[in-house]
């Protein structure tokens, strides 16, 4: 084994352990000293955090098109009322309180963090969501992405502040733009959702022991779900966990579809998917390849009447997008969805060292059990072996849309 990979494997071990460590709370580990508070530094004029281009994938992202009122992504913005916040609305149509909710839920953040610096001071927003066309092409301002920002008082000796906190609230970038206004925006909601590496929707079906089709929002761990072996062959796996779980996450998500058997599989462009050059390939010879590489031509694996796996020709492929993500973890590390085998891991084109990397987590569900109901969001060891994997891992093992995107 390469000595990343073991390292990779045994650290996997010890991020196991970390919550037995931390505990349950914020307390203080006894005999330890309280450590100061970190020292919060300003940014200076014309600078951005991080120190990349706004619209990259370490930053924002791309720019996806202007959004109207009349089009249908509009109801991707949400309408922001927070009383702890002043929209100057010079437009009088509300349209500064329009954004998506991932601007929303950092911009709200930001709000308390002014009130506690600054006693008595409001966070202001006097640029939003702009209809109008008063911003550069292809401003993320188009898209509810962005918002202008200053305090209520107006003191621009705040602003360099004032851009810091607004980095801590979680903004994607922020750019102290002007003496008269800081600048952040945020990634776009479905591209933010690849930070959870691969899924599937909500409503996607799994099958359990008994035959019986459930969609994957509604497994519970313990439940055993139709999988494929190491061998290629068909069996039914623990479901052990969703390594993310977002409900109301709007997601962009692949469709692969096949005839003779015809199936149709959702997962996102990141999601691993086992395919073949042509038919005569043996099942276990499949090999896992991002799911946006995937291509009319290529062969997939699907359940045939009988049970078996068989594989099809993918006749298409498009994108669209659905509300709610979904990225289950079995006992195998595969997954049939929609009458399609999947793997169920994302980012690293490496089946073999994704499995290794979560045997802790398999041993740890064997020695305790199952947890409770999870939570949403990305599971607590998925997010630490992301991190571990991109120090020790090339850059050029993570898809691209994976890319810097866990981090925030």
């Amino acid at each position: 084994m390469k000595p990343a990979r073991l390292l990779l494997l045994l650290s996997g071990c010890a991020l196991l352990l970390a919550p037995a460590v931390r505990g349950c709370g914020p307390g203080r580990v006894v005999g330890s000293r309280r450590r100061p508070p970190r020292k919060l530094i300003p940014l200076a004029y014309k600078q951005f955090s991080p120190n990349v281009p706004e619209k990259t994938l370490g930053a924002s992202g791309r720019y996806e098109g202007k959004i109207a009122r009349n089009s249908e992504r509009f109801k991707e913005l949400t309408p922001n009322y927070n009383p702890d916040i002043i929209f100057k609305d010079e437009e009088n149509t509300g349209a500064d309180r329009l954004m998506t909710q991932r601007c929303k839920d950092r911009l709200n953040s930001l709000a308390i963090s002014v009130m506690n610096q600054w006693p008595g001071v409001k966070l202001r927003v006097t640029e939003g969501w702009d209809e109008d066309g008063h911003h550069s092409e292809e401003s993320l301002h188009y898209e509810g992405r962005a918002v202008d920002i200053t305090t209520s008082d107006r003191d621009r000796n705040k602003y360099g502040m004032l851009a810091r906190l607004a980095v801590e609230a979680g903004f994607d970038w922020v750019y102290y733009e002007s003496k008269a206004h800081i600048h952040c925006s945020v990634k776009s909601e479905h591209s933010a959702a690849a930070k959870t590496g691969g899924c599937f929707p909500g409503r996607a079906l799994a099958t359990l022991e008994d035959g019986a089709q459930t969609p994957l929002w509604a497994l519970r761990p313990g439940q055993r779900v139709l999988a494929m072996d190491g061998a290629g062959r068909p069996t039914y796996s623990d479901f052990l966990a969703f390594l993310d779980k977002e409900p109301r996450a709007l997601t962009t998500f692949h469709v692969i579809e096949t005839q003779e058997p015809p199936r149709r599989l959702v997962l996102t462009p990141t999601h691993l998917l086992f395919v073949a050059e042509n038919a005569s390939a043996p099942t276990n010879l499949f090999r896992p390849i991002f799911a946006s590489l995937v291509h009319p031509g290529h062969f997939v694996l699907v359940v045939a009447e009988g049970g078996s796996l068989q594989p099809a020709e993918v006749v298409r492929v498009w994108d669209r997008r659905d509300v709610g993500a979904y990225a289950p973890l079995t006992r195998h590390g595969t997954l049939v969805v929609d009458g399609v085998v999947a793997s169920c891991f994302a980012l690293v084109q490496e089946q073999q060292l994704a499995q290794l990397a979560f045997w802790p987590l398999r041993l740890y569900h064997s020695l305790v059990g199952w947890p409770g109901v999870q939570g949403d969001g990305v599971h607590w060891y998925s997010g630490l072996l992301y991190r571990l994997g991109r120090l020790l891992l090339p850059p050029d093992s993570f898809h691209p849309l994976g890319i810097s995107q866990v981090e925030s």
